[in-house]
């Protein structure tokens, strides 16, 4: 595989990703909130960056790209249906456009729900899909500006991908997506084994991405709303898939556990 993935921690619980094709040396950083972390690793490493790639336009995913661009003079892609939003595009991107980083290639897919210009990433050789804010470890993102069916499609979209589809995502917020999770379906005891192993690594200090397509469907209950015993616990058993995932994010919403 030629694709290279380095986490770079940013702000308080942000990750954004250094992205090398190991190829050709071609570089991108996914999502920067903050220029001064990806600047040391870029001086660390000796390399250069050529392209910032954009999920989505909330500041904690793009404040550092000016910084960036003046300091590597990398160029810039996002939602061109958002570039009105996002810091100046040099490549507008939409559904099923190919990003090209050396030899590596991107699917851009269109995964609005928590914005709607959000795009992810999926460099399908490799098997690394780039989802920022729309589908976390154990969880997914809020309805900032789009509906819940909105949103299902998106996390629908994403569920279909080969199962060994590695999941790196925008924020560290598995434990307490753990917590949620099990007081929807705690009687699943692939999740209740997985947010041990989450509390061991956060223990740790190590990060709890990447996931897998795999991992999340058996484990997150935003994946799963066709479950018969999540749509029991909700009272929703004769309820859409859309509406049972709509009861499912309005209860994250409050939840305080």
């Amino acid at each position: 595989m030629s694709l290279a993935v380095e986490i770079v921690p940013l702000l308080s619980d942000n990750y954004g990703y250094l992205l090398t094709d190991s190829q050709t040396g071609a570089a991108a950083f996914v999502d920067p909130a903050e220029a001064g972390p990806v600047l040391d690793r870029l001086r660390a490493k000796g390399v250069g960056l050529d392209w910032i790639l954009l999920t989505h336009h909330h500041g904690d995913h793009v404040a550092g790209t000016a910084e960036l661009v003046a300091a590597t003079g990398a160029r810039v892609a996002g939602a061109g249906a958002d570039a009105h939003r996002l810091p100046p595009l040099d490549r507008a991107l939409a559904e099923d456009d190919r990003f090209e980083l050396g030899r590596s290639t991107a699917r851009v897919l269109a995964t609005p729900g928590h914005t709607t210009g959000h795009l992810s990433f999926l460099f399908e050789a490799s098997g690394d899909l780039f989802c920022a804010d729309t589908l976390f470890v154990l969880g997914c993102g809020r309805l900032i500006e789009g509906d819940a069916p909105t949103m299902w499609a998106s996390l629908q979209k994403l569920a279909g991908l080969p199962e060994a589809t590695r999941v790196w995502c925008g924020h560290e917020y598995t434990q307490a997506n753990a917590r949620f999770a099990l007081s929807v379906d705690p009687d699943n005891a692939a999740l209740r084994a997985r947010a041990a192993e989450v509390d061991r690594l956060r223990a740790e200090g190590r990060p709890t991405v990447p996931s897998t397509i795999g991992a999340e469907r058996a484990t997150n209950p935003f994946l799963r709303a066709a479950d018969p015993s999540i749509r029991r616990r909700l009272g929703l058993e004769r309820a859409s898939d859309a509406e049972v995932f709509a009861a499912l994010r309005r209860a994250k919403d409050v939840f305080r556990g």
